[in-house]
């Protein structure tokens, strides 16, 4: 009678069938539908969208930047620039560009009322002019400060007539100049600076305008 034996299947034989098995539930651990399309990849999932303002990957997003602009215009109403007012790192940016203006450098002042009238009078009076209506520079806090919280650098105007200017000033807050005027003035500003071997000190002309004469452009802040 022959015998019988029974063979045990060996590690070898067993080994593959349970790594496939495993790699079948690790499969199905992920809540994902398994895709028959050939080269495919699931979509990958994360606990927790990104925090608001945030860019995957990217860092945090730019710091927003509150701003006013102006469009500036002569006295026959034609616009000859445009200028622009950013809250920038407690601070605020100005970006002005012109065209159209006699070349050299043009004094550049933020006036204290929001008009721009051509032919008009100033509010203390007096004879009319383009913009006179603007008032004064502008002023906050002591009356008295040269150059005053308005004052800005002043815009530099090549042969072509174009002028673009970049600065900064910290005289002044985006809230105390919306709804204020913007001028350009036909000549350059000294900024009630007179040396005294010119004068004992600077006459109230001087102190009020910077000398750079008449206004030729004129935008509401808004």
């Amino acid at each position: 009678m022959a015998s019988s034996t029974t063979r045990r299947p060996s590690w070898w034989t067993v080994a593959p069938v349970l790594a496939v098995a495993a790699l079948g539930l690790t499969a199905c651990s992920n809540s994902q539908e398994s895709s028959d399309v050939k080269g495919t990849t699931p979509a990958v999932f994360t606990s927790s969208p990104a925090p608001a303002g945030t860019s995957s990957g990217l860092g945090n997003a730019a710091e927003p930047r509150d701003s006013v602009s102006a469009t500036l215009k002569d006295s026959n109403g034609q616009t000859v620039g445009t200028a622009t007012f950013a809250n920038v790192g407690g601070h605020l940016e100005v970006v002005v560009e012109a065209h159209g203006l006699k070349p050299g450098f043009h004094g550049l002042h933020l006036h204290s009322v929001g008009k721009c009238e051509p032919n008009s009078v100033a509010p203390s009076g007096g004879a009319p002019g383009d913009f006179l209506s603007a008032g004064g520079h502008l002023q906050v806090g002591d009356a008295n400060a040269h150059p005053s919280s308005g004052d800005l650098t002043s815009l530099e105007v090549l042969k072509d007539g174009t002028a673009k200017l970049t600065t900064t000033t910290d005289s002044v807050t985006l809230d105390e100049i919306k709804g204020k005027a913007l001028i350009i003035h036909n000549g350059p500003d000294n900024f009630g600076n007179i040396p005294t071997r010119y004068a004992p000190a600077p006459d109230q002309e001087t102190l009020s305008t910077g000398d750079a004469g008449a206004r030729v452009a004129c935008g509401v802040v808004s």
